[in-house]
């Protein structure tokens, strides 16, 4: 698919979340108006903010991941051997308390 569908879409699913984000400020006025406890948004505002996000999400990322390049480990692991690859000198430790217990 072009650039220019994914951004369609992404801008699609921002305002449904810009209008799923005002239908729950709305609906807050509404229930402050009739003087009822609120108990959060309907199902619905719920369902549209999810998929709303979800979409934009996924749009996003199919638009973003088209300029990545696969990681080719063994090119570089092909020259080292098992011994030098465990090898971390960083991690040896020489003042530990195994020096007092002989």
């Amino acid at each position: 698919m072009s650039d220019l569908w994914y951004k369609y879409v992404i801008a699609m699913g921002l305002l449904s979340l810009l209008h799923s984000g005002y239908s729950a400020a709305q609906h807050r006025s509404y229930v402050r108006l009739v003087e009822q406890e609120f108990n959060g948004p309907p199902e619905d505002i719920v369902i549209q903010c999810v998929v709303s996000l979800l979409v934009t999400i996924a749009a996003i990322v199919s638009l973003n991941t088209k300029h990545f390049r696969e990681i080719h480990a063994l090119d570089d692991l092909k020259e080292k051997t098992i011994d030098s690859i465990n090898n971390r000198p960083n991690f040896y430790i020489f003042n530990h308390r195994g020096r007092l217990c002989r």
